[in-house]
């Protein structure tokens, strides 16, 4: 659900008839059946492709649209239908190529929060999910426009349409009179409606990605019989590795290539031909991909390179290439591509510069960067781990790490995953997804340090604001196993493929009392509880005593009830070969229902003379004695740094998570409020909240603020005491002062006049250095605890919201605790308690607890206001006062803006280049 980027100047773009339209509501989105297309607001020179649409309907559809027959569009309906003012009538049209397949439009009502839909959709495209899509893409224009409510008439045998509508998960209320079914909803998101389009976007997505692994016929264009191009290796690694399909060989200078016949171009091909691998030089591909669409290709893999790398003429072709392929129905994979594989026995497809097929297995493989890329495969081939399925994305114009975690969930050959970032396209739709799956499979994740939080090339330019450590509290807050390098993803695969630790208790098993307390200390360290840690067992009675003796103590250890999983620990030994060892442990390990890892120090891989995981096989001797069942390692401490890594990961997963934090809003009356205040603001201009409307937005979410007065001579701060209630505090209204106790610039607990004129003299004495002047006046609340809530809308992370103890915590330590809403009850929980100063809001140095159930339905408040209102550009809380018994906002201030470019928003789509 990756909604499009825009390049951050202007919201509107003109058609080539002068007319200005959102281009904010451009959007490639991926349909039903994996397909995809272009979704855009219709223009005045969409006249004759309507026509042309309209025309080729059926009578039975015309009639379900406007209720009788019409065989053409009159010159004054085509006007009304194409002419639009994208307020308060919109209609969105998908297209593949020049032709409209859908349309879906929306008028006004008398009533502005209302307007009337119809939605027309191609004979030929039915069942892959246009309305639904149009339906989405509307509401979400609509709500721009602060339309809150849809209705629509429909003919009571449409009953496709009326599907649409009961399936959206919106609350649709119906009446039947005279014939017509009127149907009504309000629009804005519900938990409900939310759950229908990510449902729908997985399996849409899925699919697309099925289509990629799974194909039925290859093509790879640019094959070649030179030997070391990147033609040949492709075409010879997917004849080589086994594919089950049917391959075809495209080269125009050549007739035959590897034994089959070579076509000169794909529209010669006499077969449909689901994936097209390109190896052509940089100049030919926007041709070839050109070519592929025109042939009816589902999808392509681009090994070429040359393109985001060369600079904005690559990136503009780049993104020609990629839009086309869009329009057309295919996904791209690449450029810069290494390829990609399937491991399955029926498919066998190796699409990629591999020498050979990978081991098959069951972790699931994506990589951005191509180099990175040979370093995993070779990684996990030292260790002799398998996958289900590889892809590198290379510049990952397309198809990105989302796509793929949305394939895997379904796929039953994947029990793990691990990805390789070197940029975020939609970290918030990220988090969305991987959190989902990571309740079912492990989900492993190396990020660089270097490149950071940004678009990868070829994508809109954003820049964040998130706070740091923002994107490594989403990971955490998503279940995200987050590593460091390729070597550490391999390490953990080699765990979360297999049987899990239940927690962090285990048991050490060696031949060496002191590897075992090498073993247990490190395991300590590690935050992982050892049972037992035993370093008498006898490897030196040779190997027929010693095997039968190692599965007998490996048994005993994991049968304990406090233990989760075993680490074995062995020295090598002379008379038993450590190949004989793992498989022991890997025959005794599966029956077991516990985590087994073994660690063999010392063990050297004598083949490449470099540190591996087992020796490598001598002469003689066959690769499938070396078993993967078990995890191996050539360092205890590797070995026990995954497994505790594992053990969090399924902490997490035995946690209850809780639902979605809902409280009593007027979602409405807030929607209003700011729709009012953003009435003419352009682009991508901020506007500061007024303290009334501040207090009146938040409300709207049962969020009061403590009322204050600006004072300016200590007459006025009296009458405002008077006003709202002694005893009163004052402070300075300085920013850069209000909160600064140590400089004289916060009084509290003035109790009478007297006092107050005092505290008001003395304050503008010893605020004079620093500028300080008016001060505002409020009443006195509570003492306890100060906080501090604040939530940004970051361009690339989405809303954001952070928490911390108000003071030195924040200001000198960056001690925050951020998460991306929406929220569970057991985000509001954790969040609290993140922060290493939060010790003070439980009982510290015997002092009472405070109220954090107050401040968990605070920020969760908060959390529904910012997921809800993407306008609100930024919100702070400072100081939140904590008591004993409740709490008091102190002070607060709203930043909104124009929402339009927010991604991952209720509505599916692709991100743009």
């Amino acid at each position: 659900m990756a909604e499009s980027a825009s390049d951050g100047a202007s919201s509107t773009r003109t058609s080539t008839t002068g007319a200005s339209y959102p281009h904010h509501w451009e959007a490639d989105v991926v349909l039903r059946d994996g397909g995809t297309a272009h979704l855009r607001p219709i223009r005045p020179e969409d006249a004759q492709a309507l026509q042309d649409f309209h025309t080729h309907q059926s009578e039975g559809s015309i009639y379900l649209r406007f209720f009788s027959y019409k065989a053409r569009l009159t010159p004054g309906e085509l006007k009304r239908f194409t002419e639009v003012d994208y307020h308060d009538r919109v209609a969105l049209v998908i297209t593949m190529g020049d032709e409209i397949i859908g349309v879906g439009r929306y008028d006004r009502l008398a009533d502005p929060a209302e307007a009337e839909v119809a939605f027309n959709i191609s004979d030929r495209h039915q069942g892959r999910g246009i309305g639904s899509i149009l339906l989405e893409h509307l509401a979400a224009a609509a709500r721009e426009n602060h339309i809150r409510r849809f209705t629509a008439e429909v003919l009571p045998e449409n009953r496709k349409m009326l599907t649409v509508f009961a399936e959206a998960g919106y609350a649709v209320a119906r009446h039947f009179d005279d014939g017509v079914v009127s149907v009504a909803f309000e629009i804005d998101p519900t938990e409900k409606s939310r759950a229908v389009m990510e449902s729908r976007e997985h399996r849409a997505e899925a699919r697309s990605i099925m289509g990629l692994l799974a194909p039925s016929s290859v093509a790879v264009i640019g094959a070649s019989r030179t030997w070391g191009t990147l033609g040949y290796q492709l075409l010879e690694h997917i004849v080589e590795g086994g594919f089950g399909g049917t391959v075809y060989a495209v080269n125009p200078e050549a007739l035959e290539l590897g034994g089959m016949m070579a076509y000169g171009r794909i529209g010669e091909v006499p077969e449909p031909v689901d994936l097209a691998v390109v190896a052509v030089p940089y100049a030919e591909v926007q041709g070839v991909v050109a070519d592929c669409a025109a042939a009816g290709v589902k999808g392509v893999v681009i090994a070429s390179g040359g393109f985001a790398e060369r600079g904005e003429e690559g990136l503009a072709l780049q993104r020609q290439i990629v839009r086309h392929a869009r329009a057309h129905g295919m996904r791209v994979v690449g450029p810069e591509s290494l390829g990609i594989a399937n491991t399955d026995p029926d498919i066998r497809l190796n699409a990629s510069l591999a020498p050979g097929l990978p081991r098959q297995g069951s972790l699931g493989l994506f990589s951005q960067s191509a180099s990175i890329g040979v370093a995993l495969y070779a990684a996990a081939e030292r260790r002799y781990l398998g996958f289900s399925s590889v892809l590198s994305a290379g510049n990952r114009a397309d198809v990105s790490g989302n796509d793929l975690m949305q394939y895997w969930e379904d796929d039953v050959a994947t029990s793990a995953v691990g990805l390789y970032f070197e940029s975020f396209g939609n970290p918030r739709k990220f988090s969305r997804i991987a959190r989902r799956l990571a309740r079912s499979k492990p989900v492993i994740v190396a990020k660089s340090e270097v490149t950071g939080l940004r678009l990868p090339p070829g994508h809109s330019v954003r820049t964040t604001q998130a706070p740091q450590g923002a994107l490594d509290a989403v990971l955490r807050q998503s279940g995200v196993i987050r590593v460091g390098t390729v070597e550490q993803l391999v390490d953990v695969a080699q765990i979360a493929v297999g049987t899990l630790p239940a927690g962090p208790r285990i048991a050490v098993l060696s031949n060496s009392l002191a590897l075992a307390r090498v073993v247990a200390d490190s395991a300590e360290g590690e935050g992982l509880t050892v049972a037992a840690a035993e370093g008498d067992l006898d490897l030196a009675q040779g190997q027929s005593l010693a095997l039968p003796e190692l599965a007998r103590r490996l048994r005993e250890a994991a049968a304990r009830g406090d233990v989760d999983a075993v680490v074995v620990a062995l020295l090598p030994s002379a008379g038993v070969r450590v190949p004989a060892l793992a498989r022991t442990l890997a025959e005794t390990a599966e029956p077991l229902g516990k985590a087994v890892i073994a660690a063999f120090p010392g063990v050297l891989d004598r083949q490449t003379d470099t540190e591996g995981l087992l020796p490598a096989p001598r002469a003689g001797e066959r690769a499938e004695e070396w078993p993967a069942a078990v995890p191996c390692y050539t360092s205890a401490g590797v070995a026990v740094a995954a497994l505790a890594v594992v053990a969090r990961y399924s902490e997490w997963l035995a946690r209850d998570q809780g639902a979605l934090f809902e409280a009593e809003v007027d979602d409405g009356a807030a929607a209003a409020l700011i729709g009012a205040r953003l009435a003419g603001v352009q682009g991508t201009e901020l506007v500061q909240l007024a303290g009334e409307d501040t207090a009146r937005l938040l409300g709207c979410y049962g969020i009061p603020v403590l009322a204050s007065r600006a004072a300016a001579t200590a007459d006025e701060a009296v009458a405002a005491a008077d006003a709202l209630g002694w005893p009163v505090a004052i402070k300075s209204a300085a920013d850069n002062l209000r909160s600064r106790l140590d400089l004289g610039a916060v009084r509290l607990d003035i109790r009478d006049a007297a006092d107050l004129r005092a505290e008001f003299e003395q304050m503008g004495r010893a605020l004079a250095p620093y500028g300080g002047g008016h001060v505002e006046v409020q009443r006195m609340a509570p003492l306890g605890q100060a906080c501090v809530i604040r939530a940004i809308e970051d361009p690339l992370l989405g809303p954001v919201l952070s928490f911390g103890l108000a003071g030195d915590a924040v200001s000198l330590l960056d001690d925050w605790a951020h998460r991306i809403t929406p929220l569970t009850t057991g985000d509001v929980h954790d969040i609290v308690r993140s922060p290493r100063t939060s010790v003070k809001l439980f009982g510290h140095e015997g002092l009472p607890a405070l109220d954090v159930p107050a401040l968990e339905d605070l920020i969760g408040r908060v959390s529904l206001l910012k997921d809800r209102h993407p306008e609100v550009s930024l919100l702070e809380l400072k100081p939140v006062v904590v008591s004993s018994t409740g709490l008091t906002v102190l002070s607060a201030q709203v930043w909104i803006g124009n929402a339009a470019q927010r991604m991952d928003s209720a509505r599916r789509a692709l991100i743009a280049q």
